[in-house]
């Protein structure tokens, strides 16, 4: 069974994006940026929203607009990766991804029982907080930036449940981000 993971930067006071879904103080430095290279080639499926469906399609095209070895290593490792996004206004999408045909629950449990290695990935806060509630997020990957928002788009959204985490593993990447790896207790 393949784990599902969420993996997202944030804020010190909890956002992935800021007002105006300003992410631009995400931007990683050359070792985060190597590190995120890393951790994609592990992911199996990723799932994710409009919003960051859109935002990532500029890796489909890299060739023709980047020139930076690293990106373009990165695109190579992406597109090959299938998406399944979840849409109420798409009505087709671009390179390896389709539309969810079913809800978050469904297409997880498909995907995660699927042979094979790797992860489901999960990205965006929306999708993160559905699949949060059905409990189905095995674990929680935070790359916490020295940034204090305010207010924003918040990693996660209020819960009905507490959930039980165990730290798995932690440490500095680049100049400035601390990245916190937590699994789902049950």
């Amino acid at each position: 069974m393949l784990p599902v993971t969420y993996s997202m930067s944030v804020s010190l006071d909890g956002f992935i994006a800021g007002p105006d879904s300003d992410i631009s103080w995400t931007a990683p430095d050359a070792e985060l940026f190597r590190f995120h290279i890393e951790q994609t080639r592990h992911i199996a499926v990723h799932l994710c929203g409009r919003s960051l469906y859109e935002a990532m399609l500029v890796w489909e095209t890299a060739e023709q607009t980047m020139s930076d070895e690293a990106e373009l290593e990165f695109a190579r490792i992406w597109r090959p990766i299938p998406k399944v996004v979840f849409s109420r206004t798409l009505k087709s999408v671009e390179g390896n991804a389709r539309l969810a045909t079913d809800d978050i629950a469904t297409e997880v449990r498909r995907l995660r029982d699927q042979p094979g290695e790797g992860e489901v990935s999960i990205g965006g806060a929306g999708l993160a907080a559905a699949a949060i509630a059905e409990d189905l997020i095995d674990e929680y990957r935070l790359f916490v930036n020295p940034i204090i928002l305010g207010a924003g788009t918040p990693y996660f959204t209020p819960l009905a449940n507490s959930l039980d985490l165990r730290l798995i593993e932690s440490r500095t990447v680049g100049s400035k981000v601390i990245y916190l790896r937590y699994q789902r207790t049950r």
